[in-house]
């Protein structure tokens, strides 16, 4: 049911920073940037096979205790993940296509409350084309 980690999403405070750390000391390849404005707010870096490293400006989407917003695990089947999460009583949120065009669903897991989303890659997906994503959120 689950393939892999998807990705990690890191909150930073300086783009630029993360960019030249992770890409241009460790060789890490950007492969789609968020953005929201016209203004780049994040990006997806490339961390082996199908696995990123996704980064958003700590100041443009809700902020969060830690610096790790989130993990994401990948499927090649949302709709049996949903199920098995409703079987063991984990409420989820709707499922969606978010902006990266691939399709989505968050749960909290216990004890922790920590902030769990699943994808299942689209042919359009940013992750598969590179396309930029523009968000909207609030």
């Amino acid at each position: 049911m689950i393939k892999q980690l998807a990705h990690v999403c890191i909150g930073c405070t300086d783009l630029d920073a993360a960019t030249r750390f992770y890409c241009d000391c460790l060789g890490f390849t950007r492969v789609f940037d968020f953005v929201k404005d016209e203004k780049t707010i994040g990006f997806y870096l490339g961390a082996g096979g199908n696995t990123y490293i996704e980064f958003f400006k700590a100041d443009s989407v809700p902020d969060t205790a830690s610096p790790i917003r989130h993990l994401c695990l990948e499927t090649d089947d949302i709709d049996a993940v949903i199920a098995q999460l409703h079987k063991y009583g984990y409420h989820t949120g709707p499922k969606k296509v978010g902006g990266d065009q691939s399709w989505q669903v968050w749960v909290s897991d216990a004890p922790d409350h920590v902030k769990i989303e699943f994808h299942q890659y689209t042919d359009q997906s940013s992750q598969r084309t590179g396309k930029t994503c523009y968000v909207n959120w609030k």
